[in-house]
């Protein structure tokens, strides 16, 4: 996901896994212990039956066909104080709210260190300290272990998205770990490799392995920059292009498959890319997945971005979705989309989806807009014979104190949740089950 302003460049080398700093593992684990007991399992409704009565459907995948949630900052919000309830005002944990609402996959990111390299300054002022957690859920791996947890407490399968980065990632800005700054070649592949493994280990020793992995996070132009960077933003940049790009991928499955063996069968490989809003996404997506293929990377699911007022139009979308089903024959996530419920920020302040957003998608924005979205998206993947399923990203991101983008900032995401400013469930939140094939 594209977010405003992003980090600058961390300038500290740390050559461990931090998994992040002790006083932040002491307060998230006591707001993970505090939730898990209240995310008792929920009973998933049951999908109606009449989704496919047009034959619109044609996924080979709807035994399988994914309804996910990405609720990375889950426990931020937890901090902060936000609650949960049905649309009929009974109370209790996101998850089981989401869950009782038909999602039956979680996606949760993680960053390698997320804590500030240096003081983040921007116009004069200090927006946060050195050392100081990054925000925006500061998802490093403790924090990722705990929700893992609490997924497979509620019965969901999971995906795990590994940035390889200490914050945002996207189209736009692909920046190293600090810990990883001087390396680079075959030793940071090593270290990619590596530290793959292991995640994939920590996960499985505490019994939550992940169900799907993405190496990288919207990698249209490569990864771990400049190293792994396939695009040159000015004549003189020194970029490693795609060959350096492939060889970290390949890396990273390597990392993925070493673990195998623990798990006792093959964990798919998703690689993700961004939709465009330039009307060229499947000129993109042509090159780069064609470049995968050439050189036969072992991967198993390709994951896209689609957000109606960022990217390119919905009908776009479809194309884009029957050409790499077509094309390429492997399973298709569309493993980010979100849509507004209403313009106005609920904590105040600028919002990611505004009027412009609105008029640029061609959906209202109310909670009937939102759901009308989300089952026409839904519907897209399920019509192509490769549509394995559709991931919203971060339904429960409310606005509440400590639960920003970044440390220092405010939550630009609140208006696209799938709860209101309250966090009582909105009717959109049952829209992807209602859309769903029947299985």
């Amino acid at each position: 996901m594209i977010l405003p302003r992003p980090l600058p460049r961390p300038g500290v080398t740390r050559r461990n896994l931090v998994l992040s700093g002790a006083a932040l593992c002491a307060a998230g684990s006591a707001v993970a212990s505090a939730a898990a007991s209240a995310d008792a399992p929920a009973a998933p409704s049951v999908p109606r039956c009449d989704a496919d009565a047009d034959g619109a459907i044609q996924t080979s995948h709807r035994k399988d066909f994914i309804l996910g949630v990405d609720i990375s900052t889950l426990e931020t919000v937890e901090r902060g104080g936000g609650k949960f309830s049905t649309a009929d005002g009974r109370p209790g944990s996101a998850l089981q709210i989401l869950r009782a609402a038909g999602m039956n996959w979680g996606r949760l990111r993680l960053w390698h260190t997320p804590v500030n390299a240096h003081d983040v300054i921007e116009e004069g002022r200090i927006v946060s300290r050195h050392g100081e957690p990054v925000g925006g859920g500061d998802n490093g791996l403790a924090v990722t272990l705990r929700l893992a947890r609490r997924l497979k407490a509620q019965g969901m399968k999971w995906l795990l998205d590994i940035h390889y980065s200490d914050h945002w990632t996207d189209p736009g800005k692909q920046v190293k770990p600090a810990a990883w700054t001087r390396l680079h070649g075959a030793a940071l592949a090593q270290e990619v490799e590596r530290y793959t493994s292991e995640v994939l280990k920590a996960l499985h020793d505490q019994g939550t392995d992940p169900d799907m992995i993405q190496v990288g996070n919207e990698i249209n132009g490569g990864m771990l920059w400049p190293d792994g960077k396939t695009w040159q933003q000015t004549p003189d940049e020194q970029v490693g292009g795609d060959a350096a790009f492939i060889a970290l991928l390949r890396a990273g499955i390597r990392g993925v498959r070493a673990t195998d063996a623990l798990r006792g069968g093959r964990l798919p490989v998703m690689l993700h890319l961004a939709h465009q809003g330039d009307g060229k996404s499947a000129e993109t997506f042509r090159r780069v997945y064609d470049g995968f293929e050439a050189a036969k990377l072992d991967y198993d699911v390709i994951g896209l971005s689609w957000y109606p007022y960022h990217h390119d139009p919905y009908d776009a979308l479809r194309d884009n979705l029957r050409l790499l089903s077509d094309r390429y024959r492997k399973p298709l996530v569309v493993v980010e989309t979100a849509y507004g419920h209403q313009l106005d920020n609920p904590g105040g302040g600028g919002a990611v989806f505004n009027e412009e957003g609105a008029r640029r998608s061609g959906y209202p924005a109310t909670p009937e807009g939102q759901a009308r979205m989300l089952r026409d998206v839904v519907r897209a993947v399920a019509a192509v014979p490769q549509g394995l399923g559709v991931f919203y990203w971060e339904p429960a991101w409310l606005a509440v104190p400590g639960a920003g983008w970044r440390t220092g900032d405010g939550n630009g995401w609140a208006n696209q949740t799938l709860f209101d400013d309250r966090g009582r469930a909105l009717p959109s939140l049952t829209a992807m089950r209602d859309a769903a094939p029947c299985r």
